[in-house]
């Protein structure tokens, strides 16, 4: 039985990840006004990505009989002084997602509910990934700085990605 505290903090986390995925859409608006298709691909792309995080959360609730909570949000920033502060801003963001997923993890591991830190560990994964992605992000855009080419290449490249489930992440 899941207790009443991590019900709150998963309802909550759940919340988090919609809103989660309504900042990268945001991103992916500002990067439309920029030209910059690549870069609105990658941040569709993730907020796809946040709300297969939410559902993932809703079909484990569910699945251990636990009430859940459609909590709302508030709305995400939607302008940026530049495409570097952007993705800075999504790394910012990302960490603070990771300390939020420790937190249920921990408190699962604290009180022995087996299955739910089982269920956190993918995200306690997914996060290392998500953190090292934005993080990469970053630095080839420092590395980049004014270069139009290179610029255009990268969104070249990230007009490839596609959201594509984890097979393990079945609930």
């Amino acid at each position: 039985m899941v207790s009443d505290k991590i019900v709150q903090m998963m309802n909550e986390q759940m919340s988090f990840e919609h809103y989660s995925a309504h900042i990268y859409l945001a991103m992916a608006a500002y990067c439309a006004e920029q030209d910059l298709p690549g870069f609105v691909n990658f941040f569709r792309v993730q907020f796809e990505e946040e709300e297969f995080h939410a559902n993932r959360f809703f079909d484990y609730m569910l699945k251990t009989h636990c009430r859940v909570k459609m909590l709302g949000f508030e709305n995400p920033q939607f302008t940026w002084p530049s495409l570097l502060d952007m993705v800075r801003h999504a790394l910012d963001h990302e960490k603070i997602v990771t300390s939020r997923i420790n937190a249920i993890a921990n408190e699962a591991a604290d009180e022995k509910d087996n299955a739910t830190a089982n269920f956190m560990a993918w995200y306690v994964d997914e996060q290392t990934e998500e953190e090292s992605g934005f993080y990469s992000m970053v630095k080839k855009l420092e590395r980049i700085g004014d270069s139009a080419g290179a610029l255009y290449q990268l969104d070249k490249e990230l007009a490839m990605r596609v959201f594509t489930p984890p097979t393990s992440a079945a609930v």
